[in-house]
């Protein structure tokens, strides 16, 4: 097997300055959400780990997740595909087709067996409904578990490819679900989204790079540190949410002041993700920011939610009107004992500095 090249390596290859070396590692120890402690470990990964070879497959989806990750900002998905990975095979990114393309999907799969980290975009359509999503003169179902077989790791990109996607959503007439089922006992990480975020994307795939191992994940194969919390955690308009205001239509005064999107259906209390961490196109902003609901696109059978705009019937088993409401008058009561409190200890200190400078305070 040739010898592949470090990312160090890479760099000095394209007349990079070690201070540019360091910069990325910097900015990649950030990405994949270590702390700065971890620096030190991301340089010597980056150093001497060889460049890993990527595999990314395409089954029934849109390809909206390749239109986010070719967004990703830090690291640009250009350094991320020419310089930090080696992208030997996607219909959507790669300047090859035809019976050559799927040529170089052999031998890279033999040249590369149990060392390449494949990523999956779609969902899987099986059985008898396989041939609803072909690709080489095979079914998708077929291709994804053949390659599948020899992958060090495996990455679903999106909810088609954690869930089944729209394809799925009722009455499902293709059969079409997610890939988690279909490979085994592979390594295998979540990366849900409508599409996913794309710094994300690139984080998990360079965590899996550089160090050789999975993130931590939660229960459902999430990477921990980009859904670890809700949006509802994150979000700028929670303390609305706690005080019981909320907008009632997107043209009201209250939507027009920023107030809580609960009541027109966001799905934030019950979404992970770090939309409101991350936010999107280079932290610029995310849906909410926007003034438009979260419609929990990272959760499973989302599609199956709509309306979209109709709110969800409770939270966690609360009533959200009458907790609000509550809320709303225990702030009122806080701020009014607060005010008294204030008052009480006003007169007490004048009363302190009159008994020093020898005067009456009348009561």
């Amino acid at each position: 097997m040739d010898k592949r090249e470090s990312l160090w390596e890479a760099y000095l290859a394209k007349g990079m300055s070690r201070r540019s070396f360091l910069k990325g590692c910097v900015t990649l120890t950030s990405l994949m959400g270590l702390s700065t402690d971890n620096l030190t470990k991301v340089v010597e990964a980056a150093e001497t780990k060889p460049l890993p070879v990527v595999i990314w497959l395409h089954g029934h989806e849109c390809t909206g997740c390749d239109e986010s990750f070719i967004r990703s900002g830090a690291p640009l998905a250009s350094d991320l595909v020419l310089n930090m990975i080696a992208l030997e095979y996607s219909h959507v990114l790669s300047a090859g087709c035809g019976a050559p393309f799927e040529e170089h999907l052999e031998k890279t799969m033999e040249k590369y067996r149990g060392e390449y980290i494949l990523a999956v975009e779609g969902g899987v359509a099986v059985g008898e409904h396989a041939y609803t999503c072909m690709s080489g003169g095979h079914a998708f179902e077929h291709t994804l578990k053949r390659v599948a077989a020899d992958a060090k790791a495996v990455v679903a990109y999106g909810t088609c490819a954690t869930s089944g996607g729209i394809q799925a959503a009722a009455p499902n007439p293709t059969d079409s679900r997610g890939i988690r089922s279909l490979i085994g006992a592979k390594p295998y990480i979540a990366v849900p989204g409508c599409p996913p975020i794309p710094e994300v994307m690139t984080g998990v795939l360079m965590h899996v790079a550089l160090f050789g191992t999975l993130p931590p994940l939660d229960a459902e194969k999430r990477p921990k540190q980009f859904y670890g919390n809700r949006i509802h955690d994150t979000c700028y308009r929670r303390p609305f949410f706690d005080a019981g205001m909320f907008a009632e239509r997107y043209d009201d005064a209250g939507a027009k002041a920023g107030w809580c999107l609960y009541h027109l259906g966001c799905r934030g209390p019950e979404t992970y993700n770090s939309c409101g961490n991350l936010r999107w196109y280079q932290g610029m902003s995310y849906p909410i920011q926007s003034g438009a609901a979260c419609i929990g696109c990272s959760n499973a059978n989302f599609w199956d939610q709509a309306p979209f705009s109709r709110r969800l019937p409770e939270y966690s088993g609360i009533d959200i009107d009458t907790v609000g409401a509550g809320l709303a008058v225990a702030t009122a009561v806080g701020v009014a004992a607060h005010a008294g409190a204030s008052l009480v200890q006003k007169h007490y200190h004048e009363k302190q500095r009159a008994a020093h400078e020898g005067k009456e305070v009348h009561e």
